[in-house]
């Protein structure tokens, strides 16, 4: 009986399909038959990237970084300067918001050239005043910041990385601390994006007043060229807002945590984040180089030229036509002045603040590993990278 119940369990065993046999990759060569079976890799299943779309294809991705930027960014991306979207933690330049841009450039061009054929007719006295030579002068100067379209597509990519960094900046300090970034900037981004879009707009306004016979449709591609001189500015303005604050919070969380120090890794977490955010600064000022750039050349010569007609005419007494000049000097530098003040404030909170920070520590009580991690860290801030610089 037991040599039947043998027999019958061989049978049920070589009855039963054999199963495929799995090698390592590198043994693969020496087990490989062809005619038998086939031999299954270590590896995982060959499936393209499902489980990498699924995560970028995440619609509702929290950062409270990202959304400081949403009302600035969403007007960029209305007026064409902005062709990139969101894919879960990353942003990409998209082809849809390409075309569109490239569109919606060459209406606008093709309406500039309208009015340059249609020639704006000035306000002009018999004297023919010094001033209205100026104000013809800039109304064709008004239109060549339309370059700001092209130099915003070409920097795109970078721009996209510069927000992935974000994101990705964000998940970090969350690992880190274990909390998350309040809204601190609170309605401030909402409030620039929409009264740098007013002040725009008044400002071409006014200026046009002076003209003869004057026409609603004239102003518009002004008005648009106008704007994305302001919303370049202001998007300037945030980013350096943003990283000021946040580094601020930063070095006040490592304040916190230098306190009840112990191992040497938590100074090494933090370190990692100033590197983090010193990069992320470092490639806002490549990210917006060449517009940037621009931009403030552009605006040197606007005050310069604004100024030198106000000037001439202080004998003679100003008139109507000089308040469009003195509202496009005040306007053009005091942007100046703001993009310059916050590239300095973002630079000087994330060098200067960690630094402060790391100069009250008392270093008795800890540990070796921790006080070398902190003598390091003391001289890393005085790196030039941590600096918001054009181009690097």
């Amino acid at each position: 009986m037991d040599e039947n119940q043998n027999i019958e369990v061989i049978e049920e065993v070589l009855s039963q399909p054999r199963k495929r046999s799995v090698y390592l990759e590198s043994a693969a060569p020496f087990y490989q038959n062809k005619d038998a079976n086939p031999i299954s890799k270590v590896a995982p299943a060959n499936v393209p990237n499902v489980p990498i779309r699924a995560f970028q294809e995440q619609k509702n991705v929290d950062s409270v970084l990202y959304e400081s930027l949403t009302p600035m960014l969403m007007l960029m991306k209305v007026i064409g300067i902005f062709p990139i979207t969101q894919r879960g933690p990353t942003f990409i330049v998209t082809p849809k918001l390409m075309i569109y841009s490239v569109v919606l450039f060459i209406l606008i061009c093709g309406y500039v050239g309208y009015i340059k054929w249609d020639k704006v007719e000035m306000v002009r006295s018999a004297e023919g005043r010094f001033e209205e030579a100026v104000i013809d002068y800039l109304f064709s100067i008004y239109l060549v910041p339309i370059v700001i379209n092209i130099l915003s597509w070409y920097e795109a990519r970078k721009h996209a990385r510069v927000l992935t960094s974000i994101m990705a900046f964000e998940k970090v300090y969350f690992k880190v601390t274990k909390k998350r970034f309040k809204r601190f900037l609170r309605n401030k981004p909402l409030i620039v994006t929409i009264g740098l879009l007013i002040l725009a707009t008044a400002n071409m306004t006014v200026t046009h007043v002076t003209m003869v016979h004057f026409k609603l449709l004239q102003i518009i591609p002004f008005c648009y060229i106008n704007i994305i001189t302001y919303i370049l500015g202001g998007i300037w303005y945030l980013y350096c807002n943003l990283i000021g604050e946040t580094a601020t919070i930063i070095a006040t969380d490592f304040a916190l945590a230098l306190r009840n120090i112990g191992p040497a890794s938590q100074v090494a977490n933090y370190r990692s984040l100033w590197m983090m955010l010193s990069k992320i600064t470092r490639d806002v000022g490549n990210a917006f180089g060449c517009a940037m750039t621009f931009l403030c050349l552009y605006l040197f010569l606007i005050i310069t030229l604004t100024i030198y007609g106000l000037l001439s005419q202080i004998q003679e007494g100003f008139g109507i036509k000089d308040i469009g000049l003195a509202i496009t000097a005040l306007f053009a530098g005091a942007m100046l002045f703001f993009i310059s003040n916050e590239a300095h404030y973002a630079s000087n909170c994330v060098r200067v603040q960690f630094q402060k920070k790391l100069l009250l520590v008392e270093l008795t009580w800890m540990t070796e590993d921790a006080q070398q991690e902190v003598i390091s860290y003391c001289t890393v801030p005085r790196s030039p990278v941590a600096k918001a610089r054009l181009l690097g």
